[in-house]
C-alpha cells in the first residue's frame, strides 16, 4: 500500500496550481495545451449537432460582451470565439481554450448587454480557473484513492469490502465532489463579476440576472444534492462580493446598452 501512496500524493503535490483573481489551490493533472485542445475538438463537434441562432441581435450581443470581456481576461493564447446556438435550452458555457456559446433559450433572461455580460463573465471564469480539468483531475484523484482503499481491504471479506466501497462512493460523492462543484460555481460568480466589472460592465446587474434566472428555473433539487448553488445563495453571495467589485467598475465603466430586447 505504501508503494501505492507515496507517488499518488507525489502526483498531487506536483499537480497544485493557483487560480487567479482568488489564488485557491487547486489540483490539476491536465496541462493547459491538452485542456485546450479537448476544448477545440468538442466545439467542433457541438457545432456540427447544434446550427447557430439565426437571431443577428442575440449574436451581436454575445459578440460584443465576449470580445469586451475577452480583453481584460489576459489569456492571449485563447483562440476566444463567440456565438449563439439555436436551442430553447436557459444555459451557456466556455469550453477550455475560449470557445463560448449561448443557448437561444437564455437570451431573454440575459435581456440586455450587461445580463449577457454575466453569463459571459461566469462561463470565461471556468476556463480562466480551468474548473473543467480541475474536475477531470478530481477524477481521476478520486479512482486512485479509491484503488489504493482496494489494495487494503484486499484480505476483508467480499461483503465488507462492497460496503466499504460503497461507502467510500457515497462519501467521495456527497462529501466532496458535489460540495466542489458548488464552491466551482462561486468562484467563477465572483470571478466573473471582476472580468465584467473591469470591461466597464456594471457588476450590479449580477443580482437582477440571478433573480431572473431563480424565477424560470423551475423546482430544484436540494442543495446539498447539487452542483449548482441555489438561487439565493448565489445572491446572497453576489452581495457580499459588490463591494469588492464595485470601484474596479467605477474605475472602467463605458456607457452601455441596456435598451431591453
Amino acid at each position: 500500500m505504501k508503494k501505492l501512496f507515496l507517488p499518488a500524493f507525489i502526483l498531487i503535490v506536483a499537480a497544485c496550481a493557483t487560480v487567479p483573481y482568488t489564488e485557491r489551490r487547486q489540483l490539476n493533472l491536465i496541462n493547459e495545451g491538452q485542456a485546450n485542445q479537448m476544448g477545440e475538438d468538442a466545439y467542433a463537434q457541438i457545432l456540427k449537432e447544434i446550427p447557430p441562432s439565426d437571431n443577428r441581435q442575440n449574436q451581436e450581443m454575445v459578440k460584443n460582451a465576449g470580445r469586451r470581456i475577452a480583453a481584460v481576461a489576459e489569456k492571449p493564447d485563447f483562440k476566444w470565439e463567440f456565438t449563439v446556438l439555436k436551442s430553447t435550452d436557459v444555459n451557456a458555457f466556455c469550453l477550455p481554450g475560449g470557445k463560448v456559446a449561448f443557448f437561444d433559450g437564455i437570451m431573454p433572461v440575459t435581456q440586455t448587454e450587461t445580463g449577457t455580460a454575466v453569463v459571459m463573465g461566469h462561463e470565461v471564469a471556468h476556463a480562466l480557473a480551468s474548473h473543467s480539468a480541475e474536475r477531470m483531475s478530481q477524477g481521476l484523484g478520486a479512482e486512485l484513492l479509491g484503488q489504493v482503499l482496494g489494495v487494503g481491504l484486499a484480505k476483508a471479506s467480499p461483503a465488507v469490502q462492497q460496503n466499504v466501497m460503497q461507502l467510500y462512493g457515497l462519501g467521495a460523492n456527497y462529501g466532496v465532489i458535489l460540495p466542489f462543484g458548488r464552491r466551482q460555481e462561486s468562484e467563477a460568480d465572483r470571478i466573473g463579476m471582476i472580468l465584467m466589472a473591469k470591461a466597464g460592465y456594471d457588476p450590479r446587474e449580477a443580482l437582477a440576472f440571478w433573480e431572473r434566472m431563480s424565477a424560470v428555473g423551475g423546482a430544484a433539487p436540494p442543495e446539498f444534492l447539487s452542483t449548482h448553488p441555489s438561487g439565493q445563495t448565489r445572491i446572497n453571495q453576489i452581495k457580499q462580493w459588490l463591494p469588492e467589485v464595485m470601484p474596479i467598475y467605477e474605475q472602467n465603466k463605458k456607457p452601455e446598452t441596456t435598451t431591453p430586447r
